[in-house]
C-alpha cells in the first residue's frame, strides 16, 4: 500500500463555496484526514445546481474524501465540539465572512496561542487591512475589482472569465502556503498562520498588464484571442469555415511559419513585420496577409502546413469537444451508486488512487480525532 505524503495530518475546514475547499480537497487527495465543518443546512454550494445526479458540479468537484460535521455554531455546545475538534487538528482552514471566525471564539491567532503546533489558514476577499477588508467579495466582484475583466474577452460588453478563477486561485495559494507551513513545522516545531485573499490572489495573476501599464507604455487592450503584445497570434478562419488558433512566439517561428504555412518567405524580412514589436504594431495588416491564405486552405490543409512547420496551434472546442477530448484524463467516482466521469488532478503522482473517494453527506461524520501531541 502507497503511503500519501500527507497521511495522518488532520485538517479542519471551516468552509464553504469555492477557494477554502478548493483547498482542502487537495489535501485530502494527498491523504490528510479533512474535517469539513458545514451548518445543519450544509455548505450552501451543494445547491449552486444539482447536475451531477442530483448533486451540485461544484460540491462534486472539490469535496471529495472530506468527512462532513454539522455544526450549529450560535449553539454554544457545538462550540464545544470544533473546539476539540481543532485540538485535535494539524490545520485549521477558514473562509467565513470578515471577522466571523474571530466573533465565533475561532480567530486563528488565539487558536495558534492555545495550540501552538496549529497551522491556520484564513482565506478572505480582500485580505485583513486597508478599505475595503470588510468587503463581501465573489469571484465576478473580484474579478471586476482586480482588473481582470478589463483585459479579458473583446471590445464590447464587458464579460467575466468563464471559471471561477478568483476563487480557484486563492485555493491554490492557500494549498501551497499549507504545505510550506507543514515543512516549517516539521523543522522548528512551531506552527504558522498563513492568510490568502482573492484579490491578491486575482493581483498576483495581473502582474504583466500591471507592469505593463505602470513602467511601459498603457495598458492592454481587450483584444478577445489574441495578444496585446505579441502577433501573429489568435483565430484564422478556413476555407470550409473552421476556426484555428496559433501562435507565434518567437523570431524563428516566423520564419518557418512565413516559408511553410503562409509560403510568403518576403514576409520575414518586410520591415513592417520583421520583428515582433514591429508585427504588433502593424497587426492589422499582417493578419489580413494572414488570413488571405487561410481562407484558401481546408483547416486539414492548414493543419498539415502547421504540423509540417511546427507551429503551435489549437482548435476552439467546446465543452461538448472536451469530454470526447483525447487528451482528457479523467477518474471515476460514486455519485448516489452511479459513476461520474471528474477530470483528473493537474499532476500525477505516486500515490494516486485509480478512483476519486466518495462526497460526504452533511452530518454524516461525528468521531473526533485524537488531540495532537503538544498541542
Amino acid at each position: 500500500m502507497t503511503i500519501k505524503p500527507l497521511q495522518g495530518i488532520v485538517v479542519v475546514a471551516l468552509e464553504q463555496a469555492v477557494a477554502a475547499p478548493y483547498c482542502s480537497s487537495r489535501l485530502a487527495d494527498a491523504g490528510a484526514r479533512v474535517i469539513k465543518i458545514e451548518r445543519p443546512e450544509g455548505d450552501f454550494a451543494r445547491g449552486y445546481d444539482k447536475a451531477v445526479h442530483g448533486e451540485s458540479s461544484y460540491f462534486v468537484w472539490i469535496n471529495r474524501g472530506k468527512e462532513s460535521v454539522a455544526l450549529d455554531l450560535r449553539q454554544e455546545d457545538a462550540k464545544a465540539t470544533l473546539a476539540e475538534l481543532v485540538a485535535g487538528a494539524d490545520v485549521f482552514i477558514q473562509n467565513l465572512a470578515p471577522g466571523a471566525a474571530e466573533r465565533l471564539g475561532f480567530g486563528s491567532d488565539s487558536l495558534r496561542a492555545r495550540h501552538p503546533r496549529l497551522i491556520t489558514c484564513d482565506i478572505s476577499g480582500y485580505g485583513e487591512s486597508g478599505p475595503l477588508k470588510n468587503l463581501k467579495a465573489y469571484d465576478l466582484l473580484v474579478q471586476a475589482e482586480s482588473g481582470l475583466v478589463a483585459v479579458s474577452g473583446a471590445p464590447g460588453p464587458w464579460g467575466r472569465i468563464g471559471v471561477s478563477i478568483c476563487d480557484i486561485t486563492a485555493g491554490m495559494n492557500a494549498l501551497i502556503g499549507i504545505q510550506q507551513a507543514l515543512l516549517q513545522l516539521a523543522r522548528t516545531g512551531t506552527g504558522s498562520g498563513i492568510k490568502v485573499s482573492l484579490f491578491d490572489s486575482a493581483a498576483e495573476l495581473m502582474a504583466v498588464p500591471y507592469l505593463q501599464a505602470r513602467y511601459g507604455n498603457s495598458a492592454p487592450d481587450r483584444v478577445g484571442l489574441k495578444h496585446p503584445s505579441i502577433a501573429p497570434y489568435g483565430a484564422f478562419t478556413c476555407t470550409d469555415g473552421r476556426d484555428i488558433v496559433l501562435s507565434i512566439q518567437n523570431e524563428r517561428e516566423w520564419v518557418s511559419f512565413c516559408t511553410s504555412v503562409v509560403r510568403l518567405p518576403e514576409l520575414a524580412t518586410d520591415p513592417r513585420f520583421d520583428s515582433n514589436s514591429r508585427r504588433t504594431a502593424n497587426r492589422d495588416d499582417l493578419e489580413a496577409r494572414v488570413q488571405q491564405v487561410f481562407s484558401g486552405l481546408t483547416y486539414a490543409e492548414a493543419v498539415d502546413r502547421l504540423t509540417e512547420a511546427q507551429t503551435a496551434f489549437g482548435a476552439i472546442n467546446s465543452v461538448h469537444d472536451l469530454i470526447q477530448h483525447p487528451q482528457l484524463r479523467t477518474r471515476d467516482m460514486d455519485v448516489h451508486g452511479m459513476t461520474v466521469k471528474v477530470p483528473a488532478p493537474p499532476y500525477v503522482t505516486e500515490w494516486d488512487e485509480p478512483t476519486f473517494a466518495a462526497l460526504p453527506d452533511i452530518g454524516q461524520h461525528a468521531e473526533l480525532p485524537p488531540r495532537r501531541p503538544g498541542g
